[in-house]
Formats: C-alpha cells, structure tokens, sequence
C-alpha cells in the first residue's frame, strides 16, 4: 500500500521532468513519526550527488511535537538510499548534462519512507507561460464539455 505524504507540486511547474527513481532516506525516529503526521516541506528541496552518495538537501522536516529536546534537525542533509549502478548513472547524468535532481513526492511503501527523484531541466519562463496557457484551455474545454 503506498500513501503519499507530500508533494513538491512547483517542480512540475519550474521543471522539465524525465527518469523518475524511488529511492530509501536515512531518518532517524522523530523524523519518521513527524513524516507520518504529514508535516513535511519538499518546496525547496533538492538532491546532490557528494562522494558516491545521493543527498537529499532543503526538505523541511518539522520537529515531533512529543519528541524531547534531543528532537532532530528540521533542515539538516538527509542520506539517500540507492543501489551503486543507478548513484554512478544518476550522477553522470547531472555532471554531463547539467540537470539536476528533485525530489517530487514523499510516501510511505509498506510502512517505510521512500522518496521520489526524478532529473529535472529548468523551464524557461515562456515555457512555463506555455504550459500555464494550454492548462487554462484545457479547463476550459472540460467546462464547456460538462454545460452540455
């Protein structure tokens, strides 16, 4: 079963989105419980490759009410869990290319935290005026379709 706890609804506006990759975080237990309440942040978040490793950064982690004073980190760079091929691929990808990684969504697979990332190119602003314009027609069609 597979619930979705947070979208990062501006890449899809900001960003030209290609491979998508699920991929395990590293947490630790008040982070796991703040994410099951819902209070997760992906707006500014974005994924780093640094030595063989995926890193996931600016993803806002709200602190666990109940949690102690030991409580973790709200922004702090979490550890992304992939196999060694897809990191090598993934990273090559984001040097050669220049794209770069973004986290899109955050959900719960069978009671463990797995994390979306997708490479993204930057739109232009025409571009976003582009896909703002044919979304404005496309609710409209339906509207005009549903009068009838």
């Amino acid at each position: 079963m597979i619930k979705t706890i947070a979208t990062n609804r501006k890449a899809y506006h900001n960003y030209h989105l290609q491979d998508g990759v699920e991929a395990g975080i590293v947490l630790t237990g008040t982070e796991i419980k703040s994410i099951r309440a819902g209070r997760v942040s992906l707006s500014d978040a974005y994924v780093r490759p640094e030595k063989e490793e995926l890193w996931l950064f600016n993803a806002h982690i709200a602190r666990y009410d109940a949690g102690s004073y030991m409580s973790h980190e709200p922004i702090r760079p979490r550890k992304l869990l992939l196999h060694r091929k897809e990191i090598a691929a993934l990273a090559s990808k984001v040097t050669e290319k220049g794209l770069t990684l973004i986290p899109l969504r955050i959900y719960l697979k069978d009671s463990l935290v797995k994390v979306e990332v997708a490479l993204a190119k930057g739109k232009k602003l025409y571009d976003k005026r582009e896909s703002i314009a044919r979304r404005d027609a496309e609710r409209e069609m339906e509207r005009a379709t549903k009068r009838r």
